[in-house]
């Protein structure tokens, strides 16, 4: 399964996850360029689990080097498909954390999401001699404190059946349910030595993240927090999106939602829809005034269902300004 989006945009810039993306990126760069010496490079800042249980081997470094391990061998990637992957899933899940938690304490629990990870792969392979590198233990956090907030979310998955692309749309809790399983089924039944991939670090950051986020989410927002938040306000929503309508049985009209910021409502704006529509879609235009406000209804003539080949009935869109 690969996601290629959620459909729940955020409301802010989410800056966070944007250096935390470049991070990564300029960091793989540094190291790619290391040529021969890359791999001394995995074993002074991946974690490596031999360099703490093994008395002679961590002789060889010092605590600070210890310690740094701990931290550093989360921005660490072996190739560009590692990274590729583990930033592109940061990208479709991280904004929308961000945008609930802050700026500020998304930072600061991906980073212990990451650590959290780390420990846990070291204590479940104690005596490994391979270093861990990666991101995917800190986004695996991320992910299990979306499922907690976002569990009705949809995420549009990519699934290749026979070498034949599938797109279906997922609710956010069976995405990640699946997810979490095929981590444990594959940590339970192989080796990290034998794969190369630290799936209980996978678990641990996932299990991690959901116990950070109830911890996080009491802390009270910082005034650092609420500027930042007005500096990264998002002034339009975004110009194409999808509306997921309802109607009864028997009538043929619609009703669905439209976001809009305050902005777009003061000044109208324009909007491209899709409806999706059975097992099609239907594209329209939607033009708001200027001046509208939170909860007024628009009346799409025509744009509901076909009653016969004469009567169509109407589409309505209530305002969400957000």
């Amino acid at each position: 399964m690969i996601p290629i989006r959620n459909t729940i945009q955020p409301k802010n810039y989410p800056i966070a996850n944007i250096l935390l993306i470049s991070a990564n990126v300029a960091l793989y760069l540094i190291v790619m360029a290391q040529g021969e010496r890359i791999n001394r490079v995995f074993f002074t800042y991946g974690l490596v689990p031999a360099r703490y249980s093994i008395p002679e081997v961590a002789s060889y470094f010092t605590f600070g080097q210890q310690l740094l391990s701990i931290f550093s061998f989360q921005f660490l990637h072996g190739g560009f498909w590692h990274l590729l992957s583990n930033m592109w899933s940061l990208y479709i899940f991280g904004g929308n954390l961000e945008d609930r938690i802050g700026s500020i304490r998304y930072f600061i629990f991906y980073i212990l999401c990451g650590c959290a990870s780390g420990i846990s792969h070291l204590f479940l392979n104690w005596h490994s001699t391979v270093p861990t590198i990666g991101a995917s233990g800190a986004i695996a956090g991320v992910m299990g404190a979306y499922l907690i907030l976002y569990p009705r979310s949809k995420i549009l998955t990519l699934i290749p059946i026979f070498f034949i692309p599938y797109f279906v749309e997922l609710p956010a809790a069976l995405f990640l349910g699946i997810w979490f399983l095929l981590q444990f089924i594959s940590a339970t039944g192989t080796h990290a030595q034998e794969t190369g991939i630290a799936w209980w670090a996978h678990i641990g950051g996932f299990i991690f993240g959901i116990i950070f986020l109830q911890l996080f989410m009491k802390l009270p927002e910082t005034g650092i927090t609420r500027i930042i938040r007005n500096k990264t306000s998002k002034r339009k929503t975004p110009h194409f999106q999808v509306i997921r309508v309802s109607g009864s049985m028997d009538g043929p009209h619609l009703y669905g939602f439209i976001e809009i910021t305050p902005r777009e409502a003061q000044f109208g704006t324009r909007k491209l829809i899709n409806i999706p529509t059975g097992y099609g879609k239907r594209l329209l235009r939607v033009t708001i005034p200027p001046g509208v406000r939170n909860g007024m209804v628009l009346r799409l003539a025509g744009m509901g269902k076909r009653v016969n080949h004469e009567k169509q009935g109407d589409l309505y869109l209530k305002i969400s300004i957000s």
